[in-house]
């Protein structure tokens, strides 16, 4: 965190990944403890940095936030409460880019939970649960 304070009025845009909500999944997959509250704190740190994403009037970012979420089988990635924390904790206008290109590979192909590639249903859900949360700005998606 003191490394992201330390950023503070030199960064215009941050784009943070959010990958998982629950932290047993972050261990078994990223090898990572407390990855939910670290990310938090870090989505938090730099949304007070840089607020809500602005764009000129070409529609190019110049400032704020953008966080990517990879949509994942089984609702494995936590998306439901990604969602609800960035609505209601960072900003209902949060540009989210709702990522839906998940493939496994290599070790990942033979894990009961993450061996697939996810469904149509599985990210209409997620676009979902993001509106359902308040979000609007949601990349690449019609809503």
């Amino acid at each position: 965190m003191s490394a992201l304070k330390l950023l503070d009025g030199i960064v215009d845009i941050y784009m943070p990944d959010f990958k998982f909500w629950d932290d047993e999944p972050a261990r078994k997959y990223l090898r990572v403890n407390n990855y939910r509250s670290t990310a938090m704190n870090a989505i938090k740190e730099m949304h007070a940095q840089v607020g809500d994403l602005l764009l000129d009037n070409r529609g190019i970012a110049i400032r704020g936030l953008i966080v990517r979420h990879l949509v994942m089988p089984f609702c494995v990635a936590g998306t439901k409460e990604v969602m609800k924390f960035l609505a209601k904790e960072i900003s209902k206008h949060t540009y989210v880019n709702i990522m839906d290109q998940y493939r496994p590979y290599y070790r990942a192909i033979k894990d009961k939970t993450i061996g697939r590639g996810i469904t149509r249903r599985e990210f209409l859900d997620a676009v979902l649960y993001a509106t359902s949360a308040g979000l609007t700005r949601l990349d690449s998606v019609q809503i």
